[in-house]
Protein backbone atom coordinates (compact mmCIF):
# COMPACT_ATOMS: atom_id res chain seq x y z
CA UNK A 1 0.00 0.00 0.00
CA UNK A 2 1.20 3.64 -0.57
CA UNK A 3 2.68 4.59 2.30
CA UNK A 4 0.79 8.13 2.07
CA UNK A 5 -2.58 6.73 1.11
CA UNK A 6 -2.22 3.98 4.41
CA UNK A 7 -1.44 7.50 6.76
CA UNK A 8 -4.82 8.77 5.41
CA UNK A 9 -6.52 6.01 6.42
CA UNK A 10 -4.63 5.32 9.27
CA UNK A 11 -5.61 8.66 10.46
CA UNK A 12 -9.53 8.30 9.19
CA UNK A 13 -10.03 5.36 11.14
CA UNK A 14 -8.87 6.96 14.81
CA UNK A 15 -12.23 8.11 16.08
CA UNK A 16 -13.13 3.95 15.55
CA UNK A 17 -10.24 2.99 18.03
CA UNK A 18 -11.33 5.99 20.33
CA UNK A 19 -8.64 8.08 19.68
CA UNK A 20 -10.64 11.15 18.63
CA UNK A 21 -9.82 14.22 19.80
CA UNK A 22 -10.30 15.31 23.11
CA UNK A 23 -8.50 18.77 23.52
CA UNK A 24 -9.19 22.01 21.83
CA UNK A 25 -8.08 25.52 21.96
CA UNK A 26 -8.59 28.62 20.66
CA UNK A 27 -7.53 32.40 21.09
CA UNK A 28 -11.26 33.22 22.36
CA UNK A 29 -13.68 30.90 23.48
CA UNK A 30 -17.25 31.22 24.11
CA UNK A 31 -19.86 28.95 26.08
CA UNK A 32 -23.54 29.57 24.44
CA UNK A 33 -24.43 29.05 21.09
CA UNK A 34 -27.07 31.84 21.14
CA UNK A 35 -27.24 34.97 19.02
CA UNK A 36 -24.95 36.70 21.64
CA UNK A 37 -22.29 33.85 21.31
CA UNK A 38 -22.60 33.79 17.17
CA UNK A 39 -22.26 37.80 17.16
CA UNK A 40 -19.29 37.55 19.67
CA UNK A 41 -17.24 34.89 17.25
CA UNK A 42 -18.11 36.60 14.23
CA UNK A 43 -16.05 39.20 15.66
CA UNK A 44 -13.71 37.36 16.92
CA UNK A 45 -12.76 35.81 13.44
CA UNK A 46 -13.26 39.22 11.90
CA UNK A 47 -10.81 40.85 13.84
CA UNK A 48 -7.94 38.33 13.05
CA UNK A 49 -8.65 35.65 15.79
CA UNK A 50 -9.71 32.29 16.24
CA UNK A 51 -12.84 31.37 17.93
CA UNK A 52 -14.35 28.32 18.85
CA UNK A 53 -18.10 28.00 20.28
CA UNK A 54 -18.91 25.47 22.89
CA UNK A 55 -22.76 25.01 22.52
CA UNK A 56 -24.76 22.94 24.71
CA UNK A 57 -27.54 23.10 21.84
CA UNK A 58 -27.31 21.64 18.43
CA UNK A 59 -29.43 24.64 17.10
CA UNK A 60 -27.97 28.22 17.25
CA UNK A 61 -29.14 31.33 17.54
CA UNK A 62 -30.94 30.96 21.23
CA UNK A 63 -34.12 32.45 21.02
CA UNK A 64 -33.46 34.59 17.89
CA UNK A 65 -34.22 30.88 16.22
CA UNK A 66 -36.51 29.56 18.46
CA UNK A 67 -39.69 31.54 18.18
CA UNK A 68 -38.72 35.26 19.37
CA UNK A 69 -39.70 36.37 15.81
CA UNK A 70 -41.44 39.76 16.42
CA UNK A 71 -38.82 41.15 17.62
CA UNK A 72 -38.35 43.70 20.84
CA UNK A 73 -36.72 46.46 19.63
CA UNK A 74 -37.69 49.72 21.09
CA UNK A 75 -35.57 52.06 19.00
CA UNK A 76 -34.23 50.93 16.30
CA UNK A 77 -31.69 53.50 15.48
CA UNK A 78 -29.59 52.09 18.37
CA UNK A 79 -29.46 49.06 16.89
CA UNK A 80 -25.93 48.88 14.96
CA UNK A 81 -22.56 46.47 14.06
CA UNK A 82 -23.48 42.87 13.54
CA UNK A 83 -27.09 42.99 15.05
CA UNK A 84 -28.03 45.30 12.76
CA UNK A 85 -26.60 43.07 9.73
CA UNK A 86 -28.33 40.04 11.41
CA UNK A 87 -31.77 42.03 10.34
CA UNK A 88 -30.14 43.32 6.98
CA UNK A 89 -29.94 40.01 6.09
CA UNK A 90 -33.51 38.98 7.29
CA UNK A 91 -34.51 41.82 4.51
CA UNK A 92 -32.67 40.64 1.87
CA UNK A 93 -33.90 37.29 2.79
CA UNK A 94 -37.82 38.59 2.58
CA UNK A 95 -36.87 40.58 -0.74
CA UNK A 96 -36.95 37.49 -2.96
CA UNK A 97 -39.96 35.57 -3.99
CA UNK A 98 -38.87 31.99 -2.98
CA UNK A 99 -39.34 33.28 0.66
CA UNK A 100 -43.57 34.23 0.19
CA UNK A 101 -44.28 29.80 0.61
CA UNK A 102 -47.62 29.99 1.97
CA UNK A 103 -48.56 34.61 1.37
CA UNK A 104 -47.68 36.68 -1.29
CA UNK A 105 -45.22 39.40 0.63
CA UNK A 106 -47.91 42.33 -0.79
CA UNK A 107 -50.45 40.04 1.66
CA UNK A 108 -48.06 40.14 4.46
CA UNK A 109 -47.68 43.77 3.88
CA UNK A 110 -45.64 46.26 6.57
CA UNK A 111 -47.12 44.27 9.76
CA UNK A 112 -44.56 45.47 12.56
CA UNK A 113 -44.51 46.60 16.06
CA UNK A 114 -43.82 50.73 16.70
CA UNK A 115 -42.97 50.73 13.55
CA UNK A 116 -43.20 48.95 10.17
CA UNK A 117 -41.66 45.43 10.07
CA UNK A 118 -39.88 46.22 6.63
CA UNK A 119 -37.81 49.99 7.39
CA UNK A 120 -34.44 51.37 5.82
CA UNK A 121 -33.23 48.16 4.82
CA UNK A 122 -33.89 46.06 7.57
CA UNK A 123 -37.11 43.16 8.45
CA UNK A 124 -37.83 43.01 12.17
CA UNK A 125 -40.37 40.28 12.33
CA UNK A 126 -39.05 36.32 10.72
CA UNK A 127 -39.75 33.07 10.78
CA UNK A 128 -37.39 30.95 13.13
CA UNK A 129 -35.62 29.00 10.78
CA UNK A 130 -34.85 31.87 8.31
CA UNK A 131 -33.05 33.22 11.92
CA UNK A 132 -31.55 30.08 12.23
CA UNK A 133 -30.05 30.07 8.61
CA UNK A 134 -28.31 33.15 9.21
CA UNK A 135 -26.73 31.96 11.94
CA UNK A 136 -25.67 28.92 10.04
CA UNK A 137 -24.38 30.78 7.17
CA UNK A 138 -22.52 33.51 9.88
CA UNK A 139 -20.57 30.05 10.89
CA UNK A 140 -20.01 28.83 7.27
CA UNK A 141 -18.78 31.94 5.65
CA UNK A 142 -16.55 32.39 8.88
CA UNK A 143 -15.16 29.08 9.41
CA UNK A 144 -16.51 29.17 12.75
CA UNK A 145 -15.49 25.98 14.93
CA UNK A 146 -18.66 24.80 16.99
CA UNK A 147 -18.99 21.89 19.79
CA UNK A 148 -22.47 20.93 19.65
CA UNK A 149 -24.47 19.33 22.74
CA UNK A 150 -21.57 20.30 24.52
CA UNK A 151 -22.24 20.50 27.92
CA UNK A 152 -20.04 22.30 30.81
CA UNK A 153 -19.01 19.88 33.67
CA UNK A 154 -20.53 21.67 36.30
CA UNK A 155 -18.84 19.87 39.19
CA UNK A 156 -15.77 20.25 41.39
CA UNK A 157 -12.62 20.17 38.83
CA UNK A 158 -14.30 20.73 35.75
CA UNK A 159 -13.00 24.69 35.33
CA UNK A 160 -9.38 25.14 36.14
CA UNK A 161 -8.53 28.74 36.95
CA UNK A 162 -4.39 30.12 37.93
CA UNK A 163 -3.88 33.40 38.81
CA UNK A 164 -7.49 34.49 38.46
CA UNK A 165 -7.75 33.83 35.02
CA UNK A 166 -9.61 30.85 33.66
CA UNK A 167 -6.99 28.17 32.11
CA UNK A 168 -9.57 25.35 30.62
CA UNK A 169 -12.93 23.71 31.75
CA UNK A 170 -13.91 20.14 30.60
CA UNK A 171 -17.38 18.98 29.08
CA UNK A 172 -19.63 16.22 30.14
CA UNK A 173 -18.12 14.12 26.99
CA UNK A 174 -14.68 14.53 28.09
CA UNK A 175 -13.81 17.31 25.85
CA UNK A 176 -10.89 19.68 27.62
CA UNK A 177 -11.25 23.34 26.21
CA UNK A 178 -8.23 25.95 26.60
CA UNK A 179 -8.26 29.96 25.63
CA UNK A 180 -6.84 32.92 26.27
CA UNK A 181 -10.03 34.63 26.99
CA UNK A 182 -13.09 33.42 27.48
CA UNK A 183 -17.09 34.18 27.09
CA UNK A 184 -20.30 33.15 28.75
CA UNK A 185 -22.96 33.94 26.12
CA UNK A 186 -25.51 31.16 27.97
CA UNK A 187 -28.82 32.17 29.44
CA UNK A 188 -28.06 30.43 32.71
CA UNK A 189 -24.60 31.80 33.38
CA UNK A 190 -23.26 28.48 33.96
CA UNK A 191 -19.38 28.99 33.17
CA UNK A 192 -19.75 32.45 34.80
CA UNK A 193 -20.77 30.61 38.28
CA UNK A 194 -18.35 27.65 37.85
CA UNK A 195 -15.85 30.60 37.66
CA UNK A 196 -16.32 31.82 40.95
CA UNK A 197 -17.68 35.15 39.57
CA UNK A 198 -20.24 37.01 41.94
CA UNK A 199 -23.97 36.75 40.80
CA UNK A 200 -27.43 37.38 42.13
CA UNK A 201 -30.91 35.04 41.58
CA UNK A 202 -33.98 36.88 41.72
CA UNK A 203 -35.39 40.12 42.74
CA UNK A 204 -33.27 42.83 44.56
CA UNK A 205 -35.02 45.09 47.01
CA UNK A 206 -35.62 48.15 46.38
CA UNK A 207 -33.30 49.55 48.71
CA UNK A 208 -29.83 48.07 47.18
CA UNK A 209 -29.86 50.29 44.22
CA UNK A 210 -32.55 53.29 45.28
CA UNK A 211 -34.67 51.65 42.83
CA UNK A 212 -38.61 51.65 42.50
CA UNK A 213 -39.90 49.23 40.62
CA UNK A 214 -37.51 46.19 41.73
CA UNK A 215 -38.97 43.56 44.38
CA UNK A 216 -42.51 42.78 45.08
CA UNK A 217 -44.86 44.57 43.28
CA UNK A 218 -48.41 43.74 44.53
CA UNK A 219 -49.81 46.79 43.51
CA UNK A 220 -48.16 47.97 40.15
CA UNK A 221 -50.31 46.82 37.12
CA UNK A 222 -48.34 47.64 34.28
CA UNK A 223 -50.18 45.42 31.41
CA UNK A 224 -52.96 43.55 31.21
CA UNK A 225 -51.49 40.06 32.69
CA UNK A 226 -53.71 40.49 36.10
CA UNK A 227 -57.01 39.12 37.48
CA UNK A 228 -59.15 42.35 36.39
CA UNK A 229 -62.41 40.34 37.80
CA UNK A 230 -62.21 38.91 41.45
CA UNK A 231 -62.07 35.29 41.12
CA UNK A 232 -61.73 32.66 44.00
CA UNK A 233 -58.37 30.70 44.03
CA UNK A 234 -60.25 27.95 46.02
CA UNK A 235 -61.53 24.20 44.47
CA UNK A 236 -64.87 24.90 45.65
CA UNK A 237 -65.29 28.49 45.01
CA UNK A 238 -65.40 31.02 48.35
CA UNK A 239 -64.91 27.68 50.85
CA UNK A 240 -61.10 28.36 51.50
CA UNK A 241 -60.78 24.93 53.40
CA UNK A 242 -61.64 23.26 50.14
CA UNK A 243 -57.95 23.84 49.23
CA UNK A 244 -56.45 25.88 46.32
CA UNK A 245 -56.78 25.37 42.67
CA UNK A 246 -53.61 24.16 40.83
CA UNK A 247 -51.24 26.73 39.85
CA UNK A 248 -52.00 28.99 42.75
CA UNK A 249 -49.08 29.33 45.17
CA UNK A 250 -49.94 29.34 49.16
CA UNK A 251 -47.03 31.23 49.96
CA UNK A 252 -47.62 34.65 50.89
CA UNK A 253 -46.65 37.25 48.40
CA UNK A 254 -44.40 39.38 50.28
CA UNK A 255 -44.36 43.27 51.07
CA UNK A 256 -44.01 45.45 48.05
CA UNK A 257 -40.32 46.64 47.55
CA UNK A 258 -38.65 43.74 49.22
CA UNK A 259 -36.15 41.38 47.08
CA UNK A 260 -37.01 37.59 47.00
CA UNK A 261 -35.60 34.84 45.16
CA UNK A 262 -38.51 34.59 42.50
CA UNK A 263 -37.73 35.08 39.10
CA UNK A 264 -40.37 36.04 36.06
CA UNK A 265 -41.68 33.19 34.16
CA UNK A 266 -40.64 31.39 31.40
CA UNK A 267 -42.46 30.15 28.00
CA UNK A 268 -41.89 28.79 25.03
CA UNK A 269 -42.05 31.49 22.21
CA UNK A 270 -44.39 29.15 20.17
CA UNK A 271 -44.43 29.24 15.73
CA UNK A 272 -47.82 28.40 14.82
CA UNK A 273 -49.68 28.52 12.00
CA UNK A 274 -53.52 29.13 10.13
CA UNK A 275 -52.85 27.93 6.95
CA UNK A 276 -54.45 24.39 7.23
CA UNK A 277 -51.56 23.12 4.55
CA UNK A 278 -48.41 24.20 6.99
CA UNK A 279 -50.12 23.13 10.49
CA UNK A 280 -50.36 19.75 13.11
CA UNK A 281 -53.13 19.62 15.39
CA UNK A 282 -51.34 20.98 18.88
CA UNK A 283 -50.94 17.70 20.71
CA UNK A 284 -52.53 16.42 24.22
CA UNK A 285 -49.70 15.90 26.70
CA UNK A 286 -49.60 12.18 28.04
CA UNK A 287 -50.18 13.59 31.71
CA UNK A 288 -52.98 15.89 30.52
CA UNK A 289 -55.75 17.13 33.16
CA UNK A 290 -58.47 19.63 32.89
CA UNK A 291 -58.44 20.31 36.06
CA UNK A 292 -55.41 21.89 36.00
CA UNK A 293 -56.85 24.64 33.95
CA UNK A 294 -59.92 25.65 36.49
CA UNK A 295 -58.42 28.90 37.20
CA UNK A 296 -58.67 29.43 33.40
CA UNK A 297 -62.14 28.29 33.07
CA UNK A 298 -63.41 30.78 35.68
CA UNK A 299 -61.33 33.11 34.12
CA UNK A 300 -63.25 32.54 30.70
CA UNK A 301 -66.26 32.27 32.40
CA UNK A 302 -65.81 36.15 34.04
CA UNK A 303 -66.29 37.18 29.98
CA UNK A 304 -62.52 37.83 29.91
CA UNK A 305 -61.75 37.38 25.88
CA UNK A 306 -57.69 38.04 25.13
CA UNK A 307 -56.95 34.95 24.22
CA UNK A 308 -55.51 35.57 20.82
CA UNK A 309 -53.84 39.13 21.80
CA UNK A 310 -50.52 37.90 21.78
CA UNK A 311 -50.91 35.39 18.84
CA UNK A 312 -48.35 38.20 16.55
CA UNK A 313 -48.38 37.55 13.14
CA UNK A 314 -44.72 36.98 11.37
CA UNK A 315 -44.59 36.19 7.06
CA UNK A 316 -46.13 33.00 5.91
CA UNK A 317 -49.11 32.82 7.78
CA UNK A 318 -47.56 32.17 11.46
CA UNK A 319 -47.03 33.73 14.67
CA UNK A 320 -44.68 34.39 17.28
CA UNK A 321 -47.01 33.46 20.21
CA UNK A 322 -46.47 35.25 23.84
CA UNK A 323 -47.88 35.41 26.94
CA UNK A 324 -50.83 37.80 27.43
CA UNK A 325 -53.56 38.00 30.18
CA UNK A 326 -54.08 36.29 33.69
CA UNK A 327 -53.94 32.82 32.45
CA UNK A 328 -52.06 31.89 29.64
CA UNK A 329 -48.67 30.44 28.63
CA UNK A 330 -46.54 32.14 30.69
CA UNK A 331 -46.08 28.76 33.37
CA UNK A 332 -45.77 31.35 36.65
CA UNK A 333 -43.84 30.29 39.55
CA UNK A 334 -42.52 27.34 38.47
CA UNK A 335 -39.06 28.34 37.16
CA UNK A 336 -37.38 29.67 40.39
CA UNK A 337 -34.70 26.35 40.32
CA UNK A 338 -34.27 26.47 36.71
CA UNK A 339 -30.49 29.05 37.09
CA UNK A 340 -29.10 26.60 39.55
CA UNK A 341 -30.42 23.48 38.90
CA UNK A 342 -28.01 20.13 37.48
CA UNK A 343 -28.82 19.02 34.08
CA UNK A 344 -31.05 16.63 34.75
CA UNK A 345 -33.29 18.92 36.91
CA UNK A 346 -33.28 21.46 34.45
CA UNK A 347 -34.22 18.90 32.03
CA UNK A 348 -37.47 18.10 34.33
CA UNK A 349 -38.35 21.49 34.93
CA UNK A 350 -38.13 22.27 30.89
CA UNK A 351 -40.53 19.08 30.51
CA UNK A 352 -42.82 20.50 33.25
CA UNK A 353 -43.16 23.58 31.14
CA UNK A 354 -43.83 22.17 28.41
CA UNK A 355 -46.65 19.84 29.52
CA UNK A 356 -48.21 23.11 31.00
CA UNK A 357 -47.86 24.67 27.98
CA UNK A 358 -49.12 22.03 25.97
CA UNK A 359 -52.21 21.58 28.37
CA UNK A 360 -53.31 24.71 28.26
CA UNK A 361 -53.52 25.00 24.11
CA UNK A 362 -55.83 21.80 23.89
CA UNK A 363 -57.89 22.42 26.59
CA UNK A 364 -58.90 25.68 24.74
CA UNK A 365 -58.81 24.20 21.88
CA UNK A 366 -60.75 21.20 23.14
CA UNK A 367 -62.37 21.34 26.35
CA UNK A 368 -65.99 22.24 26.30
CA UNK A 369 -66.40 24.51 29.14
CA UNK A 370 -64.69 27.04 26.55
CA UNK A 371 -66.83 29.91 25.19
CA UNK A 372 -67.81 29.13 21.56
CA UNK A 373 -66.08 32.00 20.13
CA UNK A 374 -62.93 31.13 21.59
CA UNK A 375 -63.37 27.59 20.51
CA UNK A 376 -64.05 28.13 17.04
CA UNK A 377 -61.52 30.67 16.40
CA UNK A 378 -58.78 27.80 18.07
CA UNK A 379 -59.37 25.02 15.57
CA UNK A 380 -57.79 27.75 13.16
CA UNK A 381 -54.62 26.80 15.00
CA UNK A 382 -51.99 24.69 15.26
CA UNK A 383 -47.83 24.34 15.63
CA UNK A 384 -46.29 24.98 12.01
CA UNK A 385 -45.62 22.12 10.49
CA UNK A 386 -42.17 23.56 8.53
CA UNK A 387 -40.65 24.58 11.97
CA UNK A 388 -38.74 22.64 14.44
CA UNK A 389 -39.51 19.46 12.52
CA UNK A 390 -36.73 17.61 15.13
CA UNK A 391 -38.55 18.19 17.93
CA UNK A 392 -42.29 17.43 17.23
CA UNK A 393 -42.72 21.39 15.57
CA UNK A 394 -41.84 23.00 19.36
CA UNK A 395 -39.02 25.48 19.96
CA UNK A 396 -35.76 23.91 21.00
CA UNK A 397 -35.16 26.44 23.85
CA UNK A 398 -37.31 27.97 26.20
CA UNK A 399 -37.72 31.20 26.58
CA UNK A 400 -34.91 31.90 29.66
CA UNK A 401 -36.36 35.87 30.58
CA UNK A 402 -33.66 35.37 33.61
CA UNK A 403 -31.20 33.72 35.40
CA UNK A 404 -28.09 34.78 36.78
CA UNK A 405 -27.13 37.90 36.94
CA UNK A 406 -23.38 38.86 37.58
CA UNK A 407 -22.50 41.78 39.91
CA UNK A 408 -19.55 42.74 38.25
CA UNK A 409 -17.34 45.78 38.19
CA UNK A 410 -20.36 47.74 37.25
CA UNK A 411 -23.96 46.81 37.97
CA UNK A 412 -26.81 48.59 35.51
CA UNK A 413 -29.49 49.83 37.25
CA UNK A 414 -32.83 51.40 36.74
CA UNK A 415 -31.92 54.81 37.32
CA UNK A 416 -29.43 54.03 34.49
CA UNK A 417 -32.25 52.98 32.09
CA UNK A 418 -34.48 56.26 32.79
CA UNK A 419 -31.93 58.40 32.14
CA UNK A 420 -31.13 59.45 35.98
CA UNK A 421 -27.62 58.61 36.00
CA UNK A 422 -24.99 59.05 33.07
CA UNK A 423 -22.37 55.89 32.36
CA UNK A 424 -19.07 56.60 31.23
CA UNK A 425 -17.93 53.68 28.96
CA UNK A 426 -20.57 52.99 26.92
CA UNK A 427 -20.63 49.62 24.36
CA UNK A 428 -23.65 49.87 23.38
CA UNK A 429 -27.14 50.81 23.81
CA UNK A 430 -30.53 49.50 25.22
CA UNK A 431 -34.10 51.25 24.81
CA UNK A 432 -37.24 48.60 25.30
CA UNK A 433 -39.26 49.19 28.43
CA UNK A 434 -38.28 48.05 31.31
CA UNK A 435 -40.00 44.45 31.53
CA UNK A 436 -40.71 41.71 33.40
CA UNK A 437 -43.43 39.32 33.07
CA UNK A 438 -45.44 37.78 36.23
CA UNK A 439 -43.42 36.02 39.27
CA UNK A 440 -46.06 34.64 41.41
CA UNK A 441 -49.65 34.00 41.79
CA UNK A 442 -51.03 34.02 45.17
CA UNK A 443 -54.23 34.41 47.46
CA UNK A 444 -54.88 38.15 48.42
CA UNK A 445 -55.89 39.37 51.50
CA UNK A 446 -59.52 39.50 50.65
CA UNK A 447 -59.10 35.95 49.29
CA UNK A 448 -58.84 36.49 45.47
CA UNK A 449 -56.34 35.19 43.02
CA UNK A 450 -53.89 37.54 41.56
CA UNK A 451 -50.49 37.54 39.77
CA UNK A 452 -47.75 39.57 41.04
CA UNK A 453 -44.09 40.84 39.78
CA UNK A 454 -45.68 42.58 35.87
CA UNK A 455 -43.73 45.68 35.07
CA UNK A 456 -43.46 47.36 31.78
CA UNK A 457 -41.62 50.87 32.16
CA UNK A 458 -40.50 53.03 29.17
CA UNK A 459 -37.55 54.86 28.96
CA UNK A 460 -37.53 58.29 28.23
CA UNK A 461 -34.88 57.47 25.60
CA UNK A 462 -32.56 54.95 24.77
CA UNK A 463 -29.79 54.78 27.47
CA UNK A 464 -26.02 53.43 26.78
CA UNK A 465 -24.40 50.11 28.78
CA UNK A 466 -21.51 50.78 30.41
CA UNK A 467 -18.77 48.65 29.41
CA UNK A 468 -17.91 47.34 33.42
CA UNK A 469 -21.27 45.39 33.08
CA UNK A 470 -19.64 42.80 30.75
CA UNK A 471 -16.82 42.40 33.54
CA UNK A 472 -16.43 40.76 36.65
CA UNK A 473 -13.98 41.92 39.18
CA UNK A 474 -10.94 41.19 38.37
CA UNK A 475 -9.76 39.88 41.55
CA UNK A 476 -12.57 36.89 40.67
CA UNK A 477 -11.65 36.26 37.15
CA UNK A 478 -9.69 38.74 34.45
CA UNK A 479 -10.32 36.73 31.04
CA UNK A 480 -13.84 36.81 31.52
CA UNK A 481 -16.48 38.06 29.98
CA UNK A 482 -20.34 38.19 30.11
CA UNK A 483 -22.50 39.61 27.70
CA UNK A 484 -25.87 37.96 28.42
CA UNK A 485 -25.98 37.37 32.20
CA UNK A 486 -24.88 40.79 32.48
CA UNK A 487 -23.99 42.67 35.75
CA UNK A 488 -27.18 44.61 36.18
CA UNK A 489 -30.19 44.47 38.58
CA UNK A 490 -33.68 42.78 37.89
CA UNK A 491 -35.50 45.95 36.91
CA UNK A 492 -32.70 46.86 34.72
CA UNK A 493 -32.02 43.61 32.88
CA UNK A 494 -35.89 43.88 32.31
CA UNK A 495 -34.78 45.98 29.57
CA UNK A 496 -31.48 45.17 28.33
CA UNK A 497 -32.42 41.77 27.92
CA UNK A 498 -33.93 41.56 24.77
CA UNK A 499 -32.19 39.35 21.65
CA UNK A 500 -30.92 42.77 19.62
CA UNK A 501 -28.98 44.00 22.90
CA UNK A 502 -27.03 40.30 23.56
CA UNK A 503 -26.20 40.93 19.70
CA UNK A 504 -24.96 44.23 20.38
CA UNK A 505 -23.38 43.05 23.90
CA UNK A 506 -21.62 39.55 22.35
CA UNK A 507 -19.67 41.49 19.89
CA UNK A 508 -18.88 44.15 21.90
CA UNK A 509 -17.29 41.61 24.44
CA UNK A 510 -15.70 40.00 22.01
CA UNK A 511 -14.10 42.94 20.41
CA UNK A 512 -12.77 43.34 24.48
CA UNK A 513 -11.36 40.25 24.47
CA UNK A 514 -9.32 40.44 21.21
CA UNK A 515 -8.09 43.85 22.05
CA UNK A 516 -7.14 42.29 25.57
CA UNK A 517 -5.04 39.55 23.84
CA UNK A 518 -3.11 42.38 21.59
CA UNK A 519 -2.49 44.48 23.76
CA UNK A 520 -1.12 42.13 26.32
CA UNK A 521 -3.52 42.96 29.46
CA UNK A 522 -6.66 41.96 31.04
CA UNK A 523 -10.08 43.50 30.08
CA UNK A 524 -10.57 45.23 33.51
CA UNK A 525 -7.21 47.20 32.20
CA UNK A 526 -8.14 47.75 28.78
CA UNK A 527 -7.35 50.90 27.53
CA UNK A 528 -11.18 51.80 26.81
CA UNK A 529 -10.36 54.41 24.05
CA UNK A 530 -9.18 51.43 22.53
CA UNK A 531 -12.28 49.46 22.57
CA UNK A 532 -14.73 52.71 22.19
CA UNK A 533 -12.68 53.51 18.47
CA UNK A 534 -12.49 49.72 17.69
CA UNK A 535 -16.34 49.54 18.05
CA UNK A 536 -17.22 52.75 16.16
CA UNK A 537 -15.38 51.89 13.39
CA UNK A 538 -17.62 48.77 13.54
CA UNK A 539 -21.20 50.86 13.42
CA UNK A 540 -21.93 49.65 16.97
CA UNK A 541 -23.82 52.79 18.19
CA UNK A 542 -22.94 53.62 21.67
CA UNK A 543 -24.55 56.92 22.62
CA UNK A 544 -28.14 58.79 21.60
CA UNK A 545 -27.77 60.78 18.65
Amino acid sequence: MNLKIGFYLFISLLPCFGFSQKTFEADVVIYGGTSAGIAAAVEVVRSGYTVLVVSPDTHLGGLSSNGLGYTDTGDKTVIGGIAKEFYKELYQHYNKPEAWIWQKKEEYGNRGQNTVAMDESSMWIFEPHVAEGIFENWVKENKIKILRNEYLLREKGGLIKKNNSISQFKTLSGKTIKGKYFIDASYEGDLMAAAGVTYHVGREANSVYDEKFNGVQKDVRHHGHYFKTPISPYNIAGNAQSGLLPEISKIPPGENGEGDQRLQAYCYRLCMSFHPENRVAFPKPANYDPKRYELLKRVLDSGWNEVFDKFDVIPNKKTDTNNHGPFSSDYIGKNYAYPEADYATRRSILEEHENYQKGYLYFLQNDPSVPKNIHDEMQKWGLAKDEFAENNNWPYQIYVREARRMIGEYVMNENHTLGKIEIKRPIGMGSYSLDSHNAQRYVTEDGFVQNEGDIGVHPPKPYSIDYGALLPKEKECNNLLVPVCVSSSHTAFGSIRMEPVFMILGQSAAAAAVLSIKHKTSPQKLDFELLRTKLLKEKQVLIAK
